[in-house]
């Protein structure tokens, strides 16, 4: 109950901090070399300048990134792009740092993913998974990376720009599950509330 409070809680800063054609920067930790981060982000109109990237590997002292952008599209998630290289995107990149840009970006919902190379993802539908669903988890620190290496720290940061509204971080499926029980419980609040006020007014 203490986790779906907290939830709600940053759920409710983050929702009612969210502008136009904002930045939204992120950080965290991942704790197992198959976890993947899954950070919600939506757009109310089509864009022309839409950044996602990561600024965290600064030259092996954290984890390879791999990074990916999915649409909502009529309940299933959908692949837009992939990325495992793109140090160019931002000041503040270093080799094998990761993301995407988009000229024209479409209207909608949005998953920002990111996971750990070579964890790419099987497919263009999200539910199909990851390369490393199901390996054995294996922590950070003890895990050599390929093309990497041993004991590498296990912090991200990540950044989108250009975005309407992001909602933060979520590490795994259970907890992305708790974040939209939390969105449907803000919801139900809101209309319980307009309802008390309605209601006294038709009474009289």
């Amino acid at each position: 109950m203490k986790k779906i409070s907290t939830l709600l809680i940053a759920l409710g800063l983050t929702m009612g901090s969210a502008a136009q054609a904002a930045t939204f920067d992120f950080t965290g930790t991942i704790s197992n070399h198959n976890d993947v981060i899954r950070i919600p982000f939506s757009l109310i109109n089509t864009s022309s300048d839409v950044k996602v990237w990561t600024d965290s590997f600064l030259n092996g002292l954290n984890f390879d990134p791999i990074t990916a952008v999915w649409k909502n599209i009529a309940g299933s998630w959908s692949k837009v792009g992939e990325n495992d290289d793109n140090a160019g995107i931002a000041a503040g990149q270093t080799i094998y740092d990761s993301g995407l840009t988009f000229s024209s970006l479409e209207s909608g919902d949005y998953l920002f993913t990111i996971a750990t190379y070579n964890n790419f993802s099987v497919s263009n539908n999200l539910s199909d998974g990851f390369s490393f669903d199901n390996q054995t988890p294996i922590a950070l620190a003890n895990w050599t990376q390929p093309a990497n290496h041993a004991g590498m720290g296990n912090a991200w940061s990540v950044h989108l720009s250009g975005v309407d509204s992001a909602i933060a971080p979520v590490p795994e499926p259970e907890t992305y599950a708790l974040t939209l029980l939390g969105m449907g419980l803000l919801g139900m609040r809101v209309m319980r509330s307009r309802q008390r006020r309605i209601t006294p007014q038709l009474q009289a």
